[in-house]
C-alpha cells in the first residue's frame, strides 16, 4: 500500500527524471520528430498542390480539346457546305451547257431543214421552168403548123400536169 501513497521524495525524483527526460527528448528527439512531421506536411502539401495543378491542367486541356472539337466541327461543316455549293454549281453549269448545246443542235437542224427546203423549192422551180420551156417550145412548134392542133395539144398537156 505504500506504493499507492506517494511521498515527497518520490514525487521530487519523478519530477526531476521527467524534466531530464523532457530536456533530452527536446534536445535530441523532438527536433528530428518535428522536422520529420514538418517534412511530411510539406510533402503532403506539395502533393496536394501538384494534384491541384494537374486538375487545373486537365480542365484546361479538356476545354482546349472541346474548343478544338468545336473548331473541327465548324470547319467540317464549312467544307461540306463549300462542297455542296461546288456540286450545285457544277450541276447548274452542266445543265446550262447541255441546254446551250441542245439549242445549238436544234438551231443547226432548223437551218439544215430550211436549206433542204430551199434546195427542194429551187429544184421544183427549175423543173417547173424546164417543163414550162418544154411546153412553150412544143406549143410554138405546133403553132406554126396548125392552130386547131395547137389548142388540142395545150389542152392535153394541161390535163396531164397537175398543180398543187
Amino acid at each position: 500500500m505504500d506504493l499507492l501513497i506517494p511521498e515527497i521524495g518520490l514525487i521530487f525524483w519523478h519530477t526531476i527524471s521527467f524534466l531530464i527526460l523532457l530536456f533530452l527528448l527536446g534536445k535530441f528527439a523532438w527536433k528530428p520528430v518535428l522536422k520529420a512531421i514538418k517534412e511530411r506536411e510539406e510533402n503532403i502539401q506539395n502533393a496536394l498542390d501538384s494534384a491541384e495543378k494537374a486538375k487545373l491542367e486537365m480542365a484546361r486541356l479538356t476545354n482546349e480539346n472541346e474548343q478544338l472539337l468545336k473548331e473541327a466541327r465548324v470547319e467540317r461543316d464549312n467544307i461540306l457546305k463549300e462542297a455542296k455549293e461546288l456540286k450545285d454549281k457544277i450541276v447548274a453549269d452542266a445543265k446550262d451547257e447541255a441546254q446551250a448545246s441542245g439549242k445549238k443542235i436544234l438551231e443547226q437542224a432548223k437551218r439544215e431543214i430550211e436549206e433542204q427546203k430551199n434546195k427542194a423549192l429551187a429544184e421544183v422551180k427549175n423543173q417547173v421552168s424546164s417543163l414550162s420551156l418544154d411546153i412553150a417550145r412544143k406549143v410554138l412548134t405546133k403553132e406554126f403548123e396548125d392552130q386547131g392542133k395547137q389548142d388540142a395539144f395545150v389542152s392535153d398537156l394541161l390535163k396531164d400536169v397537175k398543180l398543187n
